[in-house]
């Protein structure tokens, strides 16, 4: 069932009014005297986070109050969804929270729960609104719910198999073209990278591309990092480490969403989007530390750690993008622990060859309150990355700055006269927040959507 729904006469949706204090004081006055009471006391004074059920002379509920903060117009009202009855919902329009599709997405995005491996599955709560802000909000709220589902569906589900499939769907449904290197054809079709970070998986490793849109439109690469479970290879992570990493393809599922989005949008553009999908896993086969691959771009890499697989996946497909001569390359990944060291979970790690590029991003990132951060390509730190062997080492011995040496060896597959963006993002919720389930989550994608708008649009009639 959808959680957003058009209003209609038939539908009678409870409304939510959101308060501060002040705003609370001022309504006090107009209120009758039962119900001032029932407010005084039940001690609500419109604290963020808080609600009340008001309740009609029947014994039901007339209208729910709901303490909101006017700087988080986003997630404000994110937790109602799972501390209301079920029924319909409407928003009242605010002055407090001044971006008016913020408060309505964010509920939405709170009532988000992934039920496919749940026998039984809490009552439905639905928010209602006007036609043409369900034109907008529908849109980015399944987007991001594509990305949360992705993300949750356990690996026995969800490889690289099914990850093609989920590409394949896509490009049937907005006729644009599939096509997928599977296997051995990875080889032959000149991605060696790529190959030889799956091969050991007898879920067989693969490049997946959907190609959209008109020939005389600028191009656009979008590029998600796709592995579906990484168990570090041989160098094999600690259990606790590997928990969780099923979510190592939430950048192949930020930038599927992400296409969706253009397509959906209709924006004048030529879209590649590319998702090198594997499992990195030990066997026999698999590719070993001290290993020097040949890449597609002809550079020659040492493996010093088979668990920093999601560059070599990465530089392949990287290096396929800019054959085709892009007006812009942006990857997504979950690349590096050291990212989420430096900025924490919330902040995805956003770097660039373009400073005005850049800036435009982290400006979308603010209005839409989509955060990122941006580091820095800080060219003094490619010596750690230096090997004696090869072209370069896909790590190096040095704990320090890891996000920043991952996102250097990105750079060297892209030349610099084409403009690029990389995010190295976490994909997750470790705790219950408003808005914010635990689980899978979508970071920065708003804002890439925003950010294309701007530089792209309008969108074609």
């Amino acid at each position: 069932m959808s959680i957003l729904i058009a209003r209609s006469k038939a539908l009678k949706p409870l409304s939510i009014q959101p308060l501060d204090n002040e705003t609370l004081a001022a309504k006090l006055k107009h209120l009758p005297l039962a119900t001032r009471r029932w407010i005084r006391g039940h001690g609500f004074e419109a604290a963020p986070g808080t609600h009340l059920l008001l309740p009609d002379a029947q014994g039901g509920i007339a209208q729910i109050l709901a303490g909101v903060d006017p700087d988080d117009p986003l997630w404000s009202l994110g937790a109602l969804p799972r501390l209301l009855p079920a029924g319909d919902y409407q928003i009242e329009s605010s002055k407090l929270l001044a971006q008016a599709k913020l408060p309505e997405l964010g509920f939405a995005l709170g009532a988000y729960r992934f039920s496919a491996y749940l026998t039984q599955d809490r009552n439905p709560i639905r928010l209602v609104v006007e036609p043409a802000r369900l034109a907008e909000l529908t849109p980015l709220w399944q987007a991001v719910s594509r990305v949360r589902d992705l993300v949750n569906t356990p690996t026995q589900d969800l490889g690289p198999a099914e990850l093609g499939a989920q590409v394949r769907q896509l490009a049937k449904a907005y006729a644009g073209r599939f096509h997928q290197w599977v296997g051995e054809k990875l080889l032959q079709g000149g991605f060696p990278a790529i190959h030889a970070v799956g091969r050991a998986s007898p879920r067989a490793p693969r490049l997946l591309k959907l190609t959209w849109g008109r020939s005389g439109d600028p191009l656009v690469v979008l590029i998600g990092k796709g592995v579906c479970f990484d168990t570090g290879g041989l160098n094999l992570k600690p259990s606790g480490s590997m928990r969780w990493m099923k979510k190592d393809m939430g950048g192949a599922a930020q930038a599927l969403a992400l296409a969706e989005l253009v397509m959906q949008a209709r924006l004048p553009v030529r879209l590649i989007l590319l998702i090198p999908a594997v499992e990195n896993v030990p066997a026999g086969n698999a590719y070993r530390p001290g290993e020097i691959l040949t890449t597609r771009a002809g550079y020659t890499v040492e493996v010093d750690n088979t668990d920093a697989e999601g560059r070599l996946v990465l530089c392949d497909a990287l290096a396929y993008a800019v054959e085709h001569k892009p007006g812009l390359i942006l990857d997504f990944a979950t690349l590096t622990g050291a990212a989420r060291v430096a900025l924490g979970p919330d902040l995805p790690a956003l770097f660039s060859n373009r400073d005005a590029l850049a800036e435009a991003l982290l400006t979308a990132a603010g209005l839409e309150h989509d955060p990122l951060w941006r580091l820095p390509l800080w060219q003094p730190y490619r010596v750690m990355l230096d090997s004696y062997l090869a072209d370069l080492a896909n790590s190096g011995t040095s704990r320090h700055a890891g996000a920043v040496t991952a996102a250097l060896f990105l750079q060297v597959f892209v030349p610099d006269a084409v403009p690029w963006m990389h995010m190295d993002l976490y994909a997750w919720n470790d705790n219950e927040r408003p808005g914010r389930p635990r689980g899978g989550e979508a970071q920065g994608l708003r804002a890439c959507f925003a950010f294309l708008q701007q530089q792209y649009g309008p969108a074609r009639t």
